[in-house]
């Protein structure tokens, strides 16, 4: 039974992959920052209890910005792939958190990278390394981006990637370790975090549709987008460790899509029309904008047979069919007389 390490295990891909690997029968094991409040909701489904002796899922407490932690946790696992996802992700956050994100993207990284050279070190154990790249590092590289392209990044979260992904081809190079990075244009889903704009649509959406809002703020309805499911990339990501060598793979549709034409998608799903209900918010402009990303996967095509099957309609679909549920099931919690707290959905 292979052993997978998952940092960044309870966000939307952790849970994806988490997902995937179960079915082929790893023993996974993720690493969760702790917190006051539960954080695991994406996982919840998969989890068991540890005393189980059928359990494939578990949890350890860890951090990127704690080297001595993450080694020992190596040092438990024993791992045969380590996936890093772990990231401050949000792009418009890491502007008002640029040295956070730096540390815990850039330095993270740096730290995990370390941590295994030495567990392998030591061990004489062979471990395969998948390193979460993002589309943003391109920034204002004119499209289509492929692995040729440049990196010409436009936010702290961007320049944070391009240097995790540098230290990871220098500890490839250096170490001979197997390390892929996967350069994953957006990818996007119901577990989607509501603070991105794709789920903060269709999140409102549901919630005008159902008379819960009145007004849906976003910031530049013009930038382009090449955006695919994240249930799709996560199987790329598996694909990278399984070759015989280790590369680098950008993972995309090919199609590119403005956030107009996501916004007319979602609202027009519900029979709703976006000019009644959207108003732009100059806070939610970027102080520097990536205008256009639209991803060249040929090369995941061709060398790791990988191709996305969830068209833009049906992630769109798919994304406001869950949103109008949730918010069926809140309009029902109200009418009963409780009071909900939304979350990154900006009221009107």
């Amino acid at each position: 039974m292979k052993r997978a390490l998952i940092t960044g295990i309870t966000g939307q891909d952790g849970a994806y992959l988490t997902e995937l690997l179960l079915s082929k029968g790893y023993e996974v094991h993720g690493i969760i920052r702790r917190a006051s409040t539960f954080n695991t909701d994406r996982i919840d489904a998969l989890y068991r209890d540890p005393h189980d002796p059928d359990a494939r899922l578990r949890l350890h407490y860890g951090d990127l910005s704690d080297a001595t932690g993450l080694r020992r946790t190596l040092d438990t696992v024993e791992p045969d792939e380590v996936y890093n996802l772990a990231a401050q992700s949000h792009v418009k956050v890491s502007f008002s958190q640029s040295e956070y994100t730096a540390d815990v993207v850039a330095t993270g990284t740096l730290r995990v990278l370390e941590c295994i050279r030495d567990y392998v070190s030591f061990t004489r154990r062979p471990v395969r390394i998948y390193q979460a790249g993002s589309s943003e590092m391109f920034g204002a590289s004119p499209p289509p981006q492929s692995e040729q392209t440049p990196f010409y990044p436009r936010s702290p979260y961007a320049v944070s990637k391009v240097a995790a992904h540098w230290f990871s081809v220098n500890y490839r190079e250096a170490y001979d370790l197997f390390i892929c990075n996967g350069i994953l244009f957006n990818h996007e889903s119901p577990r989607r975090g509501e603070t991105f704009v794709t789920r903060k649509i269709t999140r409102a959406v549901g919630r005008i549709k159902m008379g819960l809002q009145k007004t849906l703020f976003l910031g530049n309805l013009d930038a382009r987008r090449d955006w695919g499911f994240a249930g799709d990339y996560v199987e790329a990501m598996w694909r990278m460790l399984q070759h015989d060598r280790p590369d680098d793979y950008v993972v995309a549709t090919g199609e590119s899509h403005s956030v107009r034409e996501f916004v007319e998608a979602a609202f027009g799903h519900v029979g709703l029309d976006p000019g009644e209900f959207v108003r732009i918010d100059p806070r939610d402009l970027r102080p520097t904008e990536v205008d256009h990303l639209q991803g060249d996967a040929s090369k995941a095509r061709r060398v790791l047979g990988w191709q996305p099957r969830v068209s833009f309609a049906e992630l769109v679909q798919m994304m406001v069919e869950h949103d109008l549920e949730l918010a069926r099931q809140e309009k029902t919690l109200r009418d009963a007389g409780h009071t909900l707290a939304m979350r990154g959905v900006t009221h009107g």
